[in-house]
């Protein structure tokens, strides 16, 4: 039961208010001024951070006012400064590993397997000639068959070593496989970009604001899990500033994008924010959808937005104001930006 008492007065709270406001417009629509009434709108943002990980210190607090490219909020980056720096002696190893193919083989590496190649020439020179020696023994029975065959079996056992180190030292000479060094250069591109990889997940510890504005609210608190998905702060942007309100079809082409408004608050009732007519919507609606009575539920309108000039950011998000645009004055021709109107 409590429950239905709260929400009904609401209700009809809600109907009452657009069926005032439709009427005010429509009694409002003459031909040098158009009255509308509506409420401060606003652009926010989600902030939240591009790693997972625990929050680490918040730097503002809810209404601080920010500005673009401030730092906000940070994430704990002992695990990700470790990786960077394995990434780093990962890279360092991998170009040092290129630069090594790329210079070649040292001269001093040459010579050292071509004394190799001569000293190997040189053993297997004897072992044949031990056998050629031993040969003719055998027929005078001054060996056995085995020595001669072991004599045989260290004679070709040199020279294919032999063979093998003149192999070596003829690669040696010729250097590293252009193949190798193009495998070496992937492989030091693939540990740049895993460097770069662990310095942007490093950067994207820390929070920055987008834009100027104000922190509408805190959802997460230090020590709190940070994710992708998951908004940590709410920002308002400062600019732009619009009245989002209803304009009726009558009045549909009494002005124009860029026509000049000025908007009106029960805040501050002695203060005139200067604004302009930056959005009308090409379709028609019909609203508000609580209003019952038959006139005005079958009205169309047009939604609009009137941009509006807040230099000490008195116009707050929902604030209801009114507004007058003035349909005597012509619209703008130049383009409507805040740097050009707001002056």
């Amino acid at each position: 039961m409590t429950k239905k008492v709260i929400i009904i007065p609401f209700v009809l709270i809600a109907i009452a208010v657009g069926s005032y406001m439709l009427l005010k417009q429509k009694v409002n629509v003459d031909g040098s001024k158009i009255t509308l009434y509506g409420n401060v709108d606003i652009r926010e943002a989600q902030l939240s951070f591009n790693s997972s990980e625990h929050i680490n210190e918040l730097f503002v607090q809810e209404g601080d006012h920010v500005s673009k490219g401030q730092l906000l909020a940070t994430l704990h980056t002992q695990v990700l400064e470790a990786q960077l720096l394995q990434a780093q002696a990962q890279l360092l190893t991998n170009q040092q590993m290129l630069a090594k193919l790329e210079a070649g083989n040292r001269i001093e590496e040459i010579n050292k397997a071509r004394a190799e190649f001569n000293a190997a020439k040189a053993r297997a020179k004897g072992a044949v000639d031990t056998y050629e020696r031993l040969k003719p023994l055998l027929n005078k029975k001054l060996i056995s068959p085995d020595e001669l065959e072991k004599a045989k079996a260290l004679a070709d056992s040199a020279q294919a070593e032999t063979e093998a180190i003149r192999q070596a030292l003829i690669l040696l000479v010729a250097g590293p496989r252009i193949e190798d060094i193009a495998i070496a250069k992937a492989v030091v591109a693939n540990s740049q970009a895993t460097l770069q990889l662990a310095m942007q997940r490093l950067d994207d510890a820390n929070l920055y604001a987008p834009d100027n504005g104000i922190i509408r609210n805190r959802i997460l608190e230090p020590g709190d899990m940070a994710f992708p998905q998951t908004p940590v702060m709410t920002l308002a942007f400062i600019n732009p500033v619009w009245v989002r309100a209803y304009l009726p079809e009558p009045a549909l082409g009494k002005i124009t994008l860029g026509s000049p408004a000025k908007i009106f608050t029960d805040s501050f009732p002695d203060k005139t924010y200067m604004g302009w007519v930056g959005y009308i919507s090409p379709t028609a609606e019909f609203t508000p959808k609580v209003v019952q009575t038959e006139e005005l539920r079958t009205r169309l309108v047009y939604s609009v937005k009137i941009f509006a000039c807040n230099p000490q950011d008195e116009l707050r998000l929902g604030m209801p104001v009114t507004v007058e645009i003035d349909t005597a004055k012509p619209s703008s021709e130049s383009p409507t930006t805040f740097t050009s109107m707001c002056q």
